[in-house]
């Protein structure tokens, strides 16, 4: 598959890049050849080569899932300037304070 001058100008503007004339045919040029050794490795016969999705054979990296006791409520309210109904009350944002 070649790629054009055209497909890389094509491809600037969706990605709204611009580019001289000398630079575009710099990437065609480049594009070309990623393209030649992309289809190069498509010829290479893998059948039967394990498929590789990760180099460090990794088998269950998470950790168990235990749920654990959280601050208490009212150490964490000690800082908060203004509370209301175990809530921190914060400056409405919305216009006429968000009462529907």
């Amino acid at each position: 598959m070649a790629i054009t001058e055209n497909d890389v100008k094509h491809v600037a503007k969706l990605a709204k890049l611009s580019f001289k004339d000398d630079e575009i045919a710099h990437f065609t040029e480049q594009l070309g050849d990623i393209i030649n050794m992309v289809e190069q490795l498509n010829e290479i016969d893998t059948t039967g080569v394990i498929v590789t999705t990760h180099g460090y054979p990794v088998v269950n990296v998470m950790r168990e899932d235990n749920a654990v006791q959280g601050t208490e409520r009212d150490l964490l309210f000690e800082n908060v300037p203004e509370k209301q109904g175990g809530f921190i009350k914060v400056p409405a944002m919305l216009e006429g304070g968000g009462e529907a």
